[in-house]
């Protein structure tokens, strides 16, 4: 690991959580250096072992007021640094998340579980969106036409906001903080990153990376927080636009309170991704990729694949009998042995969420045919596990079907075509990601363009689209009009200015004119 100048290299230790007087306390990343003072804290667990590791500070509104004071002073030489500055910024930034990759997937894994390979995953798929960033100076430097009318001339700029916010999940401590801060901060904004307080140190950490990178203090901050300092963030003045990934019920109330106060808000929810299974696809294939959509970083992913339509009885009654059989092999346990498939989840209470989830539906009729609620991961016995667990006869009217679950759940709903399929996924209020299995050319095609989702797969089962493309769902999945990174990401971190003008001849007096001007 590197000793990074200003990083207290304790808070990436295994702390002993019954060593009391050790516990690392995980503070916040102020105009360049950490703070830690706090009047309250909250605990951080090792899912996996189920005990305390760590304590995070919690900032109140008047800290947050102070951040956005900070990243406001910092705003206009930002602003004026040259966009190839800017952008070399994110270069070297880029190679430095190379180079640690190892810390933040330990990182990741400590405070979430999810096993160092997907970690991995779940990094790379960040850094390719830092890497569309460092095109800033070709995606910045807008349009120009000459002699739109006599001695007219009009260009277009994209100018940064100011300072901008981002509230980021526990699930993806890396990757969806780097969906928002590369592209904003190298269109010349600045930016504060409230991550979750379930998964803090990843962002400390690169936040680290991106002041050896170059960047200028108070350019980027990182505040940890609860409900206070999301409400600090959404109702301050200054801060002008807001991102946010999570479920719905709080993204619908981060969008409605972002867009009250005047400010842009691209609030991302929940999720209920289904995937067709027709008649004729390769059914091994379709198993083999079901058990990762399904069960990778145990279905805490709003990608997951967590319901599978199955065209007729026969095509369920086989899916199934190769599901039960391959689920046998799956392994769960801690993040550090990279032979295991999934990790725990993220909190004993969202463990209790997932095995109500399950209990309902058995309850309402459907049949466990998996039941991993009283799962244990050996030498882990006290951790948030649920084990891989597969439905059969699921209907649209059970709660474990209307509710994202988020966890390692697959459910199987069996129809008799694929209209009536078509239209189970069209009526459901979430419209994040689907995709069908199939091997004709025809269907898929006629999926594509009917579906109401807004991320779609064929025979790939999480369609999350690569960095160049933008990122977003349809119906309670998003609220707001711009997706996240890609180019929807530079259009809602800018905002377009035109300029048109000519320099009239100073020997010819102009004459009035009242009547709507025109170019001609």
């Amino acid at each position: 690991m590197n000793n990074l100048e200003h990083f207290n290299a304790n808070a990436f230790s295994n702390t002993d959580s019954t060593q009391a007087a050790t516990t690392q306390l995980i503070g916040h990343f102020i105009q360049g250096g950490l703070v830690t003072k706090s009047n309250r804290k909250q605990a951080v667990y090792n899912p996996a072992t189920g005990e305390i590791s760590k304590e995070v500070a919690l900032a109140d509104t008047q800290l947050v007021n102070q951040v956005v004071q900070i990243a406001e002073q910092a705003f206009p030489a930002w602003r004026d640094t040259p966009v190839i500055k800017r952008a070399r910024v994110m270069f070297k930034f880029k190679q430095l998340l190379e180079e640690n990759a190892e810390t933040l997937c330990e990182l990741i894994g400590q405070e979430h579980g999810k096993i160092c390979h997907d970690a991995k995953g779940e990094l790379q798929r960040g850094i390719e969106n830092v890497e569309y960033a460092c095109g800033a100076p070709e995606f910045l430097k807008g349009e120009y036409s000459k002699n739109v009318g006599p001695d007219i001339d009009s260009w277009s700029e994209f100018q940064p906001l100011g300072v901008v916010a981002g509230i980021t999940p526990f699930n993806f401590p890396a990757m969806v903080p780097l969906w928002m801060f590369p592209m904003a901060i190298v269109c010349g904004n600045c930016f504060i990153l409230k991550p979750s307080e379930k998964a803090p140190s990843a962002a400390l950490y690169l936040a680290e990376l991106l002041k050896q990178a170059g960047l200028p203090d108070g350019v980027f901050n990182v505040v940890n927080g609860d409900k206070e300092a999301v409400d600090a963030l959404l109702h301050h003045p200054k801060i002008q636009a807001i991102s946010f990934v999570g479920s719905t019920p709080i993204a619908e109330y981060i969008y409605r309170t972002a867009t009250s106060t005047g400010k842009r808000c691209q609030a991302l929810g929940g999720a209920k991704n289904h995937a067709i299974i027709m008649p004729d696809a390769d059914i091994d294939n379709v198993v083999t990729s079901l058990l990762g959509a399904a069960f990778g970083s145990s279905g805490e992913r709003c990608m997951a694949l967590s319901v599978a339509v199955a065209i007729g009885d026969e095509v369920a009654d086989v899916v199934i009998a190769k599901l039960k059989q391959e689920m046998q092999q799956l392994k769960f346990g801690n993040y550090a042995d990279t032979s295991n498939d999934f990790g725990p989840l993220i909190s004993q209470a969202h463990k209790d969420k997932v095995q109500a989830y399950i209990q309902s539906a058995e309850q309402q009729g459907a049949k466990i045919v998996v039941d991993g609620r009283d799962a244990k991961a050996v030498g882990y016995e006290n951790g948030f596990f649920v084990g891989p667990t597969l439905i059969d006869q699921i209907s649209a009217e059970m709660t474990s079907y209307q509710q994202e679950i988020f966890g390692p759940v697959l459910q199987v709903i069996r129809v008799e075509t694929m209209q009536e399929a078509m239209q189970l996924i069209n009526d459901h209020e979430y419209g994040n990601g689907t995709c069908i299995y199939t091997r004709d050319g025809e269907a898929a095609r006629y999926f594509t363009n009917n579906i109401q989702v807004g991320m779609v797969g064929v025979n790939v089962p999480l369609p999350v689209p690569v960095a160049y493309h933008s990122f977003g769902g349809w119906k309670r999945s998003l609220f707001g009009d711009l997706y996240a990174y890609g180019p929807d990401g530079v259009r809602f971190y800018t905002r377009r200015k035109t300029i048109t003008q000519r320099w009239p001849s100073a020997q010819i007096r102009e004459a009035k004119q009242f009547a709507m001007p025109t170019l001609n």
